[in-house]
C-alpha cells in the first residue's frame, strides 16, 4: 500500500495492541501514510464491542488500518505473523510483560530472528520497580499526582478525557520517527522501544515537581491555586451561560476596564500595578462579575475577541460540533465505521503543505483485509524463491 504522498508512505507496521495507548500510536502512523496492519485473535478487538464511554474507542483510534485474524495457537499463523513482520519496518505492541515472550514474540526472540525490526512496546510502566504492574489511565493519574493537581488532594478528579493512552500513544510515534531518522542515516539495525504510561503522566506533572525542588513549596491544585492574574475567572452572563475571561496583560486590562465601563478601577491609584490588582481581586471579581452578568455570551465573545482578549464559552464536547471554527474546511474529517455508517472526527491536528490529514479514513471489519494480506506474502515468497 503506497502512493500515498504522504511522509511515511512505503513504511509498514504490523500493530498487535488493544485499548487506546498502542492503537492511537497506530492511528497516528496510518494517518501520516504508514500501512499499518492490525493483527487480531479470531475473537476480535475486545474494544470492538465496548459501550459506554468506551463506545468511541475502537473507531477513533483504529480508522485507516488493515484487519487481519490470526490465531497465534496455530503454528501456521504464527508463521506468518512472522512473515509479515520480516517485511514490516515497525512492531506495535501493549502486552502486559511475559505475554508474548511465553509464545516466543518477545523482543529478545524477535530482534534475533528480525534485526532490522523497530519494536515499540506500549506498558503502564518503564523498566523498574513497577514494571510488572498493569496500569490504567485513572491509574497513572493518581499516582503521578495529577489527579490532586486537577481536583484536590482530598477530592482527586481525573483528567476528562483518555489524555494520558492518547498522549502515551504520541511519544510512541515520536520514539518510532526517531528510530526510522536513525535507520535513514545508515544504521541497519532497529530498535527496542517501551513507552511508559505513568512516565509520560509524570512528564505532564513535571512542572509541579520542579517547582517544590525549586521554591520548597507544595505546589497548589488547581482549585487552591493562586492566580497569577487580576481577573483569570469563570463568569455567568445574561443568557444563562459561562464564559471564561482571561486578563493578563496590562492592555488587556486598560481596554477589558474601559469596555465595560470599569472606569474606577483605571482611576483607584491602589490598582496601578498587576500585583496590585491581585491582591485585590476579592474587590474586583464581584465587580466585575455584575458587569459580565448583563450580556449575554455571544455579545460577549465579539467584544472580547475585538480587543484580542482571551475567552471561551464553557462548551461541552456535544457543543463543538456546531462551532464555527471545528466546522472549517478540515476541521472535521469524514470517516467511515466498519459497519458501514459515517462518522464526524476532529482532523489530526498538523496542517501538512496547507491540508488536513485523516480524510475518509475507514475502520476495518475484523479480518476484512486477511486474504489480501496473506496473498501480497505469498506473492513476496515468490519473488524471493
Amino acid at each position: 500500500m503506497t502512493g500515498t504522498g504522504l511522509p511515511l508512505d512505503g513504511v509498514k507496521v504490523i500493530e498487535m495492541t488493544h485499548m487506546v495507548m498502542g492503537p492511537s500510536c497506530g492511528m497516528v502512523l496510518a494517518q501520516l501514510g504508514a500501512d499499518v496492519i492490525k493483527v487480531e485473535p479470531p475473537a476480535g478487538d475486545k474494544t470492538r464491542s465496548l459501550g459506554g464511554m468506551g463506545t468511541s474507542f475502537f473507531p477513533l483510534f483504529n480508522r485507516g488500518k488493515r484487519s487481519v485474524v490470526l490465531d497465534l495457537a496455530r503454528p501456521d499463523d504464527r508463521e506468518a505473523l512472522h512473515q509479515l513482520l520480516a517485511s514490516a519496518d515497525v512492531f506495535l505492541e501493549n502486552f502486559r510483560d511475559g505475554q508474548l515472550e511465553s509464545q516466543g514474540l518477545g523482543a529478545d526472540a524477535l530482534r534475533e530472528r528480525h534485526p532490522h525490526l523497530i519494536i515499540a512496546g506500549h506498558k503502564g510502566f518503564m523498566s523498574g520497580p513497577y514494571e510488572h504492574r498493569p496500569a490504567l489511565d485513572e491509574v497513572v493519574q493518581m499516582m503521578s499526582g495529577l489527579a490532586a493537581m486537577t481536583g484536590t488532594r482530598e477530592k482527586p478528579q481525573r483528567v476528562g478525557s483518555s489524555a494520558n493512552d492518547i498522549m502515551g500513544g504520541l511519544f510512541g510515534v515520536i520514539a518510532i520517527l526517531a528510530a526510522l531518522y536513525q535507520k535513514r542515516g545508515g544504521k541497519s539495525d532497529g530498535a527496542d522501544i517501551r513507552i511508559g504510561l505513568f512516565e509520560n503522566c509524570l512528564f505532564l506533572v513535571a512542572q509541579h515537581m520542579v517547582e517544590y525542588e525549586m521554591t520548597g513549596n507544595k505546589p497548589r491544585s488547581m482549585p487552591e491555586r493562586e492566580h497569577a492574574w487580576p481577573i483569570y475567572d469563570i463568569f455567568d452572563t445574561e443568557d444563562a451561560s459561562r464564559i471564561f475571561i482571561g486578563v493578563v496583560t496590562e492592555g488587556h486590562w486598560q481596554s477589558f476596564c474601559r469596555e465595560f465601563g470599569l472606569q474606577e478601577f483605571l482611576d483607584d491609584p491602589a490598582l496601578r500595578t498587576t500585583t496590585d490588582r491581585i491582591l485585590a481581586r476579592a474587590r474586583i471579581i464581584p465587580r466585575v462579575a455584575d458587569e459580565i452578568r448583563r450580556w449575554k455570551v455571544d455579545e460577549l465573545s465579539a467584544r472580547l475577541d475585538r480587543l484580542n482578549i482571551c475567552f471561551s464559552p464553557i462548551n461541552r464536547p456535544e457543543d463543538l460540533l456546531n462551532d464555527p471554527h471545528v466546522l472549517r474546511p478540515g476541521g472535521l474529517v469524514n470517516n467511515v465505521n466498519a459497519d458501514g455508517k459515517p462518522f464526524r472526527v476532529p482532523a489530526l491536528p498538523i496542517e501538512w503543505n496547507g491540508g488536513h490529514l485523516g480524510e475518509g479514513l475507514k475502520v476495518p471489519a475484523l479480518g476484512a483485509d486477511t486474504p489480501a494480506v496473506k496473498a501480497e506474502l505469498a506473492r513476496t515468497e515468490r519473488r524471493r524463491a
